[in-house]
């Protein structure tokens, strides 16, 4: 098969395309023909060296949508999922059968086959190229909404609310009953009111902006642009702050997320909102395979609306 990795930690021009050996399921996994993957700040982290250390050559990806071809043992034989042969289910995750179309979370899945850890069956309607961009950042939303401690009726502003997860948690945290205020280029206002956020820019002045929106209970920095400071005087406590990209918040008494929660449910709920209407991220861009590298330097660049995925 092909597949994206590389040998060495450094900048986008390390990533090359290879011919591999097919991946096989073991247990607790499903192997997919993959259709799409998703394009995250962890892919180009780990090409960098910054997250936890990982052994090279390395593959790369963690999110994909495809085809159930090949499935591993159980996971648990004494679970409350029948997993005969040909089916795959386990805790917390959807019981599925070879051809059925999938999305979740894995390894190394900018690859034509990948496999799957976490996974959930697709919606009705929803596109292989759409299905990728979900798992990660539909995790990292729930996670931190539920981190901020923020209530129905309360207030949630979200710094860098464009991108997946920004439009992700607007989302949710409006199918909760939350009001939320976004900040994103003046490019992506109408974007972020067409969530349903009380939308304004970045730049000087922008917290007298945000106070003129609305009382803010909670906060969210996504874009890692230097706001912990502005964002803790808004909220007026930095344990109502979190930050997923700025890793100096923990300096000023903010904490940072970075610690993966429940991928299964998360990708169930995905999967229920999405089927119910309530959810939908869509795709910026997608790229072939052997544009992997341009994918990440746009990733890197930020100001996206929705998600980047990589097509096989």
């Amino acid at each position: 098969m092909k597949r994206i990795s590389f040998a060495e930690f450094g900048g986008p021009d390390v990533l090359r395309l290879e011919d591999a050996e097919e991946p096989h399921a073991g247990p607790g996994q499903i192997r997919i023909a993959a259709r799409a993957a998703g394009v995250n700040p962890a892919d180009w982290r780990n090409r960098e060296g910054q997250l936890a250390p990982i052994a090279l050559p390395s593959g790369i990806g963690q999110d994909a949508a495809g085809v159930v071809d090949e499935i591993g043992p159980a996971v648990d034989a004494g679970s409350d999922v029948d997993a005969g042969p040909g089916v795959a289910g386990g805790p917390g995750v959807a019981k599925v059968a070879v051809g059925d179309h999938v999305f979740g979370r894995g390894s190394d899945t900018y690859a034509q086959f990948a496999l799957l850890s976490a996974w959930a069956r697709m919606p009705e309607g929803l596109t292989f190229e759409e299905a990728a961009g979900y798992p990660s950042v539909v995790e990292t939303a729930l996670r931190i909404i539920g981190e901020t401690g923020v209530q129905p009726g309360q207030t949630l502003l979200v710094s860098g609310a464009s991108g997946g997860v920004g439009s992700a948690v607007l989302q949710i945290a409006r199918e909760r009953g939350v009001t939320v205020i976004g900040t994103a280029g003046a490019a992506n206002q109408d974007y972020l009111r067409s969530l349903g956020a009380a939308a304004t820019t970045y730049g000087a002045g922008w917290t007298e902006r945000v106070r003129e929106l609305g009382r803010v209970d909670a906060a969210l920095d996504l874009a890692g642009s230097g706001v912990i400071r502005e964002l803790v005087e808004l909220t007026g406590d930095p344990r109502r702050v979190i930050s997923i990209a700025d890793l100096g918040a923990p300096e000023l008494g903010v904490r940072f997320s970075g610690v993966t929660g429940d991928v299964p449910a998360a990708l169930a709920e995905a999967a229920r909102l999405i089927a119910r209407g309530a959810l939908h991220i869509p795709v910026e861009k997608a790229y072939p395979l052997t544009e992997a590298a341009a994918a990440q330097i746009d990733s890197r660049a930020g100001h996206t609306r929705g998600r980047r995925v990589i097509v096989m």
